[in-house]
């Protein structure tokens, strides 16, 4: 097979990263510049600290990419880059770096969603087969996709309010563990126990949609009303009972809909893919429930934002010579 080797760019949020992937499996180079610290002190990430440091890492990374793949521009067949959805400014950067080497290597330009993305960082440990499902869950969504083949994206269920790694975001306020919150709430479940009853929204409705703006309500009631008593609360204890409601929605809804479109894979996909309790049980219900259906889960290093997710993505575009042209701009709301 011929081989092929992409440039890939994503600033969507507050990761800039630059990755040269061949033949959309294989990883050459795969580097990211996080931002956490620089975002840690307000609570969230700020899109206009985040913008400026993508404009001053965007070279330095693409450079680092392309000498750790031990390629020149001269190698490369295409360059992608993430178009949305993300914050504008952010996205904005890698855009026009990406229009910028397009045109002076006169390389073809790829535009990438986010999103896809993160359900083919799972095509670089393992092929991808279909027909497929997808959890994908992270800060700013949780979605469950269906894909007949490579090219074909179904959303069959989506959040109506916040997102999962919104809400352990918001809740990690509350209880005052650094931003990211969710790798922290997610020690202290393990640590605690579910004793709080916290709803499970949606659960038994007749779709595969979720809601989890209930959930965050009523933990932050919870917390609130505590402290008005000035009764002692269990801070593990509410991470677990927190976590879950959000892991037993997640879990019921996606094994419902594997089962109903009889999927031969089952993949997990976002940032909150790297929450260990939800790895657990999502293997163990596939495990006990869809005896046929191959699980696919990304090793961390894959789960949070990364380039050489959007370069995996980008081959199947390459293959079909499905291209941008230098129009292209940053989408913030794109959907898949």
């Amino acid at each position: 097979m011929e081989k092929k080797l992409i440039l890939a760019i994503e600033t969507s949020c507050d990761e800039t990263s630059a990755a040269v992937i061949e033949n959309g499996q294989t990883i050459l180079s795969n580097i990211v510049a996080s931002q956490i610290k620089s975002h840690q002190r307000f609570g969230g990430v700020v899109p206009e600290i985040a913008s400026r440091h993508h404009v001053e890492q965007i070279t330095l990374i693409i450079e680092e990419a392309l000498e750790k793949a031990e390629v020149s521009y001269e190698d490369l067949d295409a360059v992608a880059v993430t178009e949305g959805p993300g914050l504008v400014g952010a996205l904005l950067i890698g855009v026009n770096a990406a229009k910028a080497i397009a045109f002076a290597h006169d390389l073809p330009l790829i535009a990438v969603n986010h999103i896809k993305g993160h359900i083919f960082a799972n095509q670089l440990v393992t092929p991808l087969e279909f027909p497929l499902l997808s959890l994908v869950v992270s800060g700013g969504h949780t979605e469950l996709i269906y894909m007949r083949a490579e090219d074909s994206y179904e959303i069959i269920g989506e959040t109506r309010d916040d997102a999962a790694g919104e809400a352990y975001d918001k809740i990690g306020r509350v209880l005052g563990v650094p931003y990211p919150g969710g790798k922290h709430i997610d020690r202290m479940a393990h640590e605690g126990k579910d004793t709080y009853d916290f709803p499970r929204a949606m659960i038994q409705d007749d779709n595969f949609d979720f809601s989890f703006s209930g959930l965050k309500s009523s933990f932050i009631n919870t917390v609130h009303n505590a402290k008005q008593k000035n009764e002692e609360i269990n801070e593990n204890d509410l991470a677990a009972s927190f976590q879950a409601a959000v892991i037993d929605v997640l879990v019921d809804k996606t094994i419902r809909a594997a089962k109903e479109k009889n999927v031969r894979q089952l993949i997990l996909a976002g940032g909150v893919a790297a929450n260990k309790g939800l790895r657990t049980a999502l293997e163990k219900a596939v495990s006990e429930e869809l005896a046929d259906v191959e699980l696919l889960v990304p090793p961390l290093e894959l789960c949070g934002d990364n380039a050489a997710m959007i370069g995996a993505a980008a081959y199947v575009q390459l293959k079909s010579n499905n291209y941008a042209d230098f129009s292209l701009n940053g989408r913030p709301g794109l959907s898949v």
